[in-house]
């Protein structure tokens, strides 16, 4: 295929997914780009990871218009994601697009200063540890969302969510005694289509590919922005999310 290694290229399928995922606001859409990339041919002078999400960049169809706030375009998200939920430095993320450092440092300046004019929506956060549900609460509002319960089990979150029917669900998926937010998410989802990011210290549960996958998943700890780009790309997806 090119100077990367097959080793290399399943060790960065993961991200490479989650990566596809974020940009497209669908498991099933996020594949078949991270697919399609594989077929068309990766860049032979950078390591598997990026030349992975390179490929995925190349090829990702450009946003549609939002159903709600400012939109970001195409190389705004793709640099807010890169740097703030896939972790990479300005410079490699630059490479990824295909841009100097410092066009890309101006536009992710623009791009946090959309980011921050964003349209809010309704919020239930699931998540059983009461000073994290706290600490995702602040960061929740601070993004300008509105938090409409915060519920500490599975059966509590099922109950929260038919009465106040949020636009966005923050779960977490280890609830100790209070049971499962993947299970929880799954019985919401029977009777409500709402985005999700789940917000774990377990991300290898969500990424099997053994099963349906949600298109978020933010690993703890997670710093602010990556937070806010999440919940702006979830709620702004015209495409069915889960």
């Amino acid at each position: 295929m090119n100077a990367v290694t097959q080793a290399d290229l399943l060790r960065s399928l993961p991200p490479a997914r989650r990566y596809a995922r974020a940009l497209t606001g669908s498991q099933a859409a996020g594949d078949a780009l991270v697919g399609a990339a594989l077929r068309g041919g990766l860049p032979a002078e950078m390591p598997a990871r990026l030349a992975l999400y390179a490929g995925v960049t190349r090829l990702a169809p450009p946003p549609v218009a939002p159903r709600v706030g400012a939109a970001l375009g195409a190389r705004h998200r793709q640099l807010l994601l890169l740097t703030a939920l896939e972790e990479l430095s300005v410079s490699e993320a630059a490479s990824v697009i295909g841009m100097t450092t410092e066009v890309a440092e101006t536009e992710l300046a623009q791009a946090r200063t959309a980011l921050r004019s964003a349209a809010a929506t309704d919020v239930l956060v699931i998540e059983d540890e009461p000073i994290i549900a706290m600490d995702v609460r602040q960061l929740v509002e601070a993004c300008g969302h509105r938090v409409v319960g915060v519920a500490a089990t599975e059966a509590q979150a099922v109950r929260l969510a038919a009465a106040k029917r949020p636009g966005l669900i923050l779960a977490d998926v280890n609830l100790g005694a209070g049971g499962d937010g993947i299970t929880a998410v799954g019985r919401i989802q029977l009777q409500l289509k709402v985005p999700v990011i789940f917000v774990t210290a377990y991300p290898e549960r969500l990424l099997t590919a053994e099963q349906v996958e949600p298109a978020f998943v933010i690993s703890k700890p997670f710093e602010p922005l990556a937070l806010a780009i999440a919940t702006y790309q979830a709620v702004s997806s015209t495409v069915p999310l889960g």
